[in-house]
């Protein structure tokens, strides 16, 4: 793993560089931009807040999308077009841009927490030049925006609009996006006057093959990418009450979701997406005194779905005459991205946690996921051969659709598994019919099995 210096020397120049960019949150969303601004030309900075955060970049670490991350930040390092520093008030005095990364946290009781971007803001404030142009690209709450572009003008002194701009144009689920993603989604940015609106789309469109959303209002921006991620929420519930209708009715979801009119991507069947930013809407409903409930229902729904993943299980080994009580269960795939070195998906361990409660033994084998992650997940197993993951399997569970996966071959697993044995598809990548023909009991989310 290459190591590279913190950028000191990048500060040796005293000209405010106009092509310079300084990305501040070197988690996903933050690197991720580093990258397509410094491949679009840009002169980047990433910094953070946690010192820890720039110099475990600078060392090579990349926690997520390793073998797509890590080759590009090699080459734009070595090119010159990016840099890592732990001084962010340098970086900030040296950029004529910033993007704003910085996470917001949604506490137990659902309450979002703006602490970190507010300290972000105080910090870089006093030593902005005039003319910096300042994007947040953190999904916040309503009028939350507003709010912190009045904490730059009271700390800098300076007039928002007229001495800096500062737009809002955040990228929703952080933690389904690669560089790609990015690149093709059509980005909503905004901004309450027009200088600050126009210089960000003037920034943006370099990366944003997508297109963009230019919207004159920060509050309504706010409000529709909130609206847009219940969306995904209230599609994801409604998946889950399709699929479970289709499962006792016999009928298979994957053949009727392409005839319905709704989005095709929101009515996907899927285990538990993260809920935390929507919690956002829901704390401004409640400051307003509003009684939603299709919201909650929808949350509610969402949080049986692991559980009914769990029944999946139990059910397919019951056909094979098994009980999850002391199974082998190989959990093929983990991390979040198919195809790419990346963090385990949110429900990974709690997946985990359900099926060794109930008394199954677990093997995972993944080889895109960081096996230092893994290993500190109790009560598994990491494997570093499919062979070894599958040898006396009783159940096989599809979490991540990686290529490798889609070519099983079924024949070759039979030999390997403890016959009958069950697959548990949540990716749908396997042919059922396939599956059955070679002796397997299949299942997936949201497919009908005779009950006889």
């Amino acid at each position: 793993m290459r190591s590279y210096p913190i950028a000191e020397e990048f500060f040796n120049s005293n000209q405010f560089e106009k092509n310079t960019i300084s990305v501040i949150g070197c988690g996903r969303i933050g690197i991720l931009q580093a990258c397509l601004f410094a491949d679009a030309g840009f002169k980047v900075l990433c910094t953070d807040i946690d010192p820890f955060m720039a110099v475990s970049l600078s060392k090579g670490k990349v926690p997520f999308l390793r073998n797509e991350l890590a080759p590009i930040i090699s080459k734009l390092i070595d090119n010159g077009k990016l840099s890592i520093t732990n001084n962010l008030e340098e970086a900030v005095s040296r950029s004529r841009s910033i993007v704003i990364t910085a996470p917001v946290s949604v506490d137990e009781r659902g309450r979002a927490d703006y602490t970190l971007i507010e300290r972000t803001l105080r910090r870089i404030s006093s030593h902005l030049r005039r003319g910096t142009l300042i994007i947040i690209s953190s999904v916040l709450g309503i009028g939350i925006t507003r709010s912190l572009k009045e904490l730059i003008e009271q700390v800098s002194g300076m007039k928002a609009g007229l001495d800096f701009f500062i737009a809002y144009s955040p990228i929703p689920f952080p933690d389904e996006q690669n560089l790609e993603t990015i690149k093709r989604q059509k980005r909503l940015v905004a901004a309450d006057d027009k200088n600050s609106l126009d210089s960000a789309i003037s920034l943006l469109e370099a990366i944003s093959k997508g297109g963009l959303f230019a919207i004159d209002n920060l509050m309504v921006a706010e409000a529709a990418v909130l609206f847009n991620i219940v969306c995904k929420h209230v599609g994801a519930a409604l998946a889950e009450e399709f699929s479970l209708f289709c499962e006792e009715a016999g009928l298979d979801y994957s053949f009727i979701r392409p005839f319905i009119s709704l989005s095709q991507e929101y009515l996907k069947p899927t285990l538990p997406i993260d809920d935390r930013l929507v919690f956002i809407l829901l704390e401004e409903a409640e400051n307003l005194n509003i009684k939603l409930k299709v919201i909650p229902a929808s949350l509610a729904v969402n949080n049986t779905s692991l559980k009914h993943f769990v029944k999946l299980v139990v059910d397919a080994l019951k056909k094979c005459g098994k009980t999850l009580r002391r199974a082998k269960i190989a959990i093929l795939g983990g991390s979040r991205t198919p195809n790419s070195i990346d963090t385990p998906k949110p429900i990974f361990d709690k997946l985990i946690s359900m099926l060794a409660a109930k008394g199954a033994k677990i093997k995972v084998y993944d080889p895109f996921l960081s096996v230092k992650v893994a290993v500190n997940i109790p009560n598994i197993t990491v494997e570093k051969s499919l062979n070894k993951a599958i040898e006396g399997a009783d159940c096989l569970i599809i979490l991540t659709g990686h290529e490798s996966l889609r070519r099983l071959n079924l024949d070759k697993v039979k030999l390997i598994a403890k016959m009958p044995a069950a697959i548990v598809d949540l990716e749908g990548i396997i042919d059922p019919h396939k599956a059955e023909a070679a002796g397997f009991v299949y299942r997936k989310l949201g497919r009908g099995v005779s009950k006889t």
